[in-house]
């Protein structure tokens, strides 16, 4: 694609940001290169209608921290011109009559597409007690073709809420062909979701979208095969295996985006493990129960009021394997949240672990704090064993000694029990 000046084209982007009849929505984020990162991931801008009048809102994003800022219309350019200088590295902003996707590149110049944008979507300054804008429109045909009702219609809106912060700049660092991968899909109702949604930020961008569902159900797979050609969905197929041993594409090829939703006990481990061995950029896994762990408490005796009754041992132990699986991706170079995927009116299994690959060096007290919690549970977490010997070369690093020594590795373990 070919380059422009980026001063040039970001005065394209003001622009469109200060056209208060035709802004829909704007986004910056991602980070440029050989630059100090930016205050905040993210940043969505939007018009809106308030009872003082029309104002720019803008919302700064942070992880699961967000606060919001509404500027009236007659202060909004000095507040655009501090955006635009803030050191993102790509913008998107949608009009009532194209989207315009802007990247700046590793020599500070400016990559620029535009086109011309489908569909009604509502321009200009929106009151605030309109109808929820959706990310996924609950009319979709793909509804339809699942068969799916309204839980599980939202449950994809708020599963595809959870994906949309962090896919953008996974997608900007792709190449040409993304390739998405759920892991134990089951009746790929958001396997669906994620390849729409994905499809759609992959195309603005020119890329194309690949998403392969895995199972060990040869008549789930089946129908999910059906469904996405009646569906006309391009790029979406099905591959039987396990978890574990499944190939979802070819030699070489590694996923940018890994989903394991609601994989039950250690297949939600099995998932995390495939995907830290990809080094899958972008990781999201709702697990499913924790037996594995439960099991082991009830095994190490007595501990205590807190584990004492059963239905305080099953919630406590959902809550220890998760933290013990966020130290895990963390200690192996993954930024790491824990958030609620969706009201527990829907599902009780409603955590949602969300990994973001950094390649930050391992920390020597987030080791600490998981032998800490192993010790002190009586517990060796199943995602731990998978990755042993990632596990092995952090104690390594953190010891000063050799990678690769798995004797003092061993007795570091067995310690930690």
């Amino acid at each position: 694609m070919p380059t422009t000046d980026l001063a040039s084209a970001l005065a394209d982007v003001r622009a469109l940001l200060l056209d208060e009849q035709h802004l829909v929505r704007a986004v910056a984020a991602g980070r440029r290169r050989g630059v100090q990162p930016p205050e905040h991931e993210r940043v969505e801008v939007r018009p809106v209608a308030l009872r003082s009048g029309p104002h720019l809102q803008v919302l700064f994003r942070s992880g699961p921290v967000v606060s919001t800022r509404n500027v009236p219309a007659a202060e909004a350019a000095a507040v655009v011109d501090e955006l635009l200088a803030l050191p993102h590295g790509n913008w998107h902003v949608e009009t009532a009559g194209e989207t315009l996707q802007l990247r700046v590149t590793k020599k500070g110049d400016a990559q620029v597409h535009r086109a011309a944008r489908e569909g009604t979507a509502p321009a200009g300054p929106q009151a605030h007690d309109r109808v929820k804008q959706r990310l996924v429109d609950p009319d979709d045909p793909v509804f339809r073709v699942l068969g799916a009702g309204g839980d599980k219609r939202r449950q994809v809106e708020a599963f595809v809420r959870q994906l949309a912060p962090l896919a953008p700049a996974v997608l900007e660092q792709a190449g040409p062909v993304v390739r998405a991968v759920d892991l134990g899909c089951g009746n790929a109702y958001l396997t669906f979701a994620a390849h729409r949604w994905l499809a759609r930020e992959a195309g603005g961008r020119e890329k194309e979208l690949r998403t392969v569902g895995v199972d060990v159900r040869e008549d789930v797979l089946e129908n999910g095969r059906g469904a996405a050609r009646e569906a006309g969905l391009a790029g979406l197929g099905f591959a039987r295996g396990s978890i574990a041993g499944a190939e979802p594409f070819e030699e070489g090829e590694r996923p940018d985006v890994v989903l394991a939703l609601h994989a039950c006990d250690t297949a939600t481990d099995e998932a995390l493990a495939r995907a830290v061995r990809w080094g899958a950029p972008l990781v999201l896994a709702a697990p499913c129960c924790h037996r594995d762990v439960q099991r082991q408490i009830v095994a190490a005796g007595e501990r205590g009021p807190v584990v004492r009754h059963a239905i305080l041992r099953e919630r406590f132990a959902d809550v220890l394997t998760d933290a013990l699986r966020a130290l895990v991706l963390q200690l192996l170079g993954y930024r790491v949240e824990v958030v609620e995927f969706i009201d527990s009116a829907h599902t009780p299994r409603n955590a949602m672990l969300r990994a973001v690959r950094t390649g930050s060096a391992p920390r020597a007290e987030h080791l600490a704090e998981f032998d800490g919690l192993c010790r002190e549970w009586g517990v060796q977490p199943a995602l731990a064993a998978e990755l042993a010997a990632e596990l092995d070369a952090v104690r390594s690093a953190l010891a000063g000694r050799p990678a690769g020594d798995r004797e003092a590795g061993d007795r570091e373990a067995q310690a930690a029990l």
